[in-house]
């Protein structure tokens, strides 16, 4: 059948490199349902509730801080080795059209436990909105993705194998969702060493959550545990941090609570 080639573009590039990246990694997951009312209630409240992506963000490294496991990578050069990182670096996956053409790019956020949730989705809004230029994250992986084949392995395989590097390019775990498109268990992969993934809220107030890890890293065990965490953290930490914010008026927290949307 005769088709038409067409050129990949530098966007389907850097998820091509990372799909090879990801290829070698053990990946298991786990999922549950987490009950969320007490968040619910108070994102419904607040005069401007923060996105679902940045409370995932901040409320997993909130738990981090405390599981060291979860601020660990297993890198292999100069030999292998786990690799403890001193911080969180959360890479969001951020949905955008370039040149016409849907994509998908990663957003750096470094410490996401020690600022402020309104910090951490401004963050994330204007990686959404921004012109790629203007976006640092943005700027250092299309550069690093315009280089020839042979220079852009070697930059992937340093910022890989070296524990340091490793944080500062991929690093210690990922959000991904496609809850705002509908919802759906999806189960993304990255060169790890955690992926954190969620759906749409549900009825009985309890959103569905998937955690895939690097096996190399640690066992299931942990994780179940980060999940019962994770439920802790969004219901009292994040849920507080939201009605601090502010109240919302009477009649929209209302609507709100009545019909949850994700953004």
């Amino acid at each position: 059948m005769r088709g038409q080639p067409k050129n990949i573009s530098l966007p389907r590039r850097l998820i091509c490199d990372l799909m090879r990246a990801s290829m070698g990694v053990p990946f298991i997951s786990l999922s549950r349902s987490l009950q969320i009312r007490p968040l619910l209630e108070a994102r419904a409240g607040a005069a401007t509730p923060a996105g679902w992506a940045a409370m995932f963000v901040k409320a997993f490294a909130i738990v981090a801080r405390d599981e060291p496991i979860l601020r660990t990578v297993y890198a292999k050069w100069p030999w292998p080795t786990l690799y403890e990182l001193p911080k969180s670096v959360a890479q969001v996956a951020i949905a955008r059209v370039e040149d016409g053409e849907e994509c998908v790019l990663p957003q750096r956020i470094a410490a996401p436990e020690a600022m402020a949730l309104a910090a951490v989705d401004a963050e994330i809004r204007r990686a959404k909105t921004a012109p790629l230029e203007d976006v640092p994250m943005f700027r250092k992986i299309m550069r690093a993705t315009r280089l020839p084949l042979p220079l852009r392995r070697l930059s992937w395989a340093v910022g890989l194998n070296f524990g340091r590097q490793r944080g500062n390019w991929f690093g210690s775990f990922a959000v991904s969702s496609v809850a705002a498109y509908g919802g759906g268990k999806l189960h993304p992969i990255t060169p790890g060493p955690f992926i954190v993934s969620y759906g749409v809220v549900e009825p009985d107030q309890s959103i569905h959550v998937v955690i895939r890890w690097d096996h190399r890293v640690t066992d299931a065990a942990p994780i179940a545990r980060v999940l019962t965490r994770l439920e802790q953290v969004l219901n009292t930490e994040i849920a507080s941090e939201l009605r601090a914010a502010g109240p919302k008026p009477i009649r929209q927290a209302k609507e709100l609570t009545a019909n949850p949307k994700l953004p």
